[in-house]
């Protein structure tokens, strides 16, 4: 099932919530805890493999998620309409006052935000930098053959070919991260366009998720864009290495996803909404971010105690399914800490 095109796996998966909810519907009362969930596309595949799993050892329960965006997932938590919400940004301090309770943000994974592009004869080892980048989105470079990406890549035959941007369409905490990461790189792109999950782009093409972005750059040569690691192994497209903080080309994989946190372990604070977009040191991949479950510090009866106990088995016997997703776990020390959270969550 994990081999199969993210569009499909995601269509069986809502398929399969529709025929769990028709079966709730004639099941004895409380023969089914049914948790419903919205949010973040980042985490998608993993989330779907992390339910999967855990029905099956726990079938009395079953966990509805619908993979819409990091900002429909918050404003469908924030009206009640969900159980739950997923976004790979911390909410804002605005979002959190709208709660009508206090809202925990839990880790679950760390992931990569990769630059795909689509050029026909270059198929792997295209170099980019910070600035490179920017000016791209920003539409002050438009061609492939660009006297800066030239001098960058000497080794590969660039084509003379217009750059096609393909960028998000819907509110994505995706495009948080990637636009967090090109504020605090580039002076320019901070003052003209600057951080948020929506943003008004200079130049490109929209499209809706990872999945609509990754499939704009699929059939489009000349196409670049953003979108979170796994959707550029699953489509089988090329991403480039970045150029870090540090001053090294460095490619997106679990070690430098792990190496990006490292220096933020020590001093992430207590509610866990940390920024680690542009990290120090050597081997750090520059465009990595925490993703969150969005939960209330107090849950009622009807579904709490089985969340409480999903979030407990998330931490201990989930993170063993994410480097197969091209995910990396979250360090030992930092669940030791959000265990502690977890315990504390309420139940009434």
């Amino acid at each position: 099932m994990l081999r199969m095109s993210l569009n499909i796996q995601k269509g069986f998966f809502r398929l399969f919530s529709v025929c769990i909810l028709l079966a709730v519907s004639s099941a004895p009362a409380g023969a089914v805890t049914l948790i419903n969930g919205a949010g973040a596309t980042f985490p998608f595949p993993l989330y779907s493999k992390w339910f999967f799993e855990y029905e099956k050892l726990n079938p009395s329960v079953h966990i509805n998620y619908q993979s819409i965006g990091s900002g429909g997932g918050i404003r469908l938590f924030l009206e009640k309409t969900m159980d739950f919400g997923a976004s790979d940004v911390p909410m804002n301090e605005e979002q959190l006052a709208k709660a009508e309770r206090p809202v925990l943000h839990i880790p679950t994974v760390l992931g990569a935000v990769v630059l795909i592009y689509n050029l026909p004869g270059v198929p792997e080892g295209l170099r980019l930098t910070s600035d490179v980048i920017a000016d791209i989105f920003l539409g002050k470079i438009d061609n492939w053959n660009d006297g800066r990406i030239k001098e960058l890549n000497p080794q590969l035959a660039l084509p003379n070919l217009s750059i096609m941007v393909a960028r998000r369409s819907d509110g994505s905490g995706t495009t948080q991260v990637f636009t967090d990461y090109l504020s605090k790189v580039s002076p320019a792109w901070k003052q003209k366009v600057g951080t948020g999950a929506a943003v008004n782009w200079p130049v490109g093409l929209g499209g809706k998720g990872n999945e609509g972005v990754s499939g704009l750059i699929k059939q489009t040569p000349g196409a670049t864009g953003y979108v979170e690691l796994i959707y550029a192994k699953n489509n089988g497209l090329t991403y480039a290495w970045i150029k870090n903080r540090a001053g090294y080309f460095v490619a997106p994989d679990l070690a430098s996803v792990t190496a990006a946190s490292a220096s933020f372990i020590k001093t992430i604070p207590d509610d866990f909404r940390v920024s680690i977009t542009n990290a120090e040191g050597a081997g750090a991949y520059p465009i990595c971010a925490f993703t969150y479950l969005l939960v209330y510090q107090t849950l009622s009866k009807g579904f709490g105690g089985e969340w409480v106990k999903f979030l407990h088995w998330s931490q201990k016997e989930g993170q063993k399914y994410a480097e197969k997703l091209y995910y990396a776990p979250l360090p030992s020390s930092l669940i030791a800490k959000i265990e502690k959270k977890i315990a504390g969550i309420s139940v009434r």
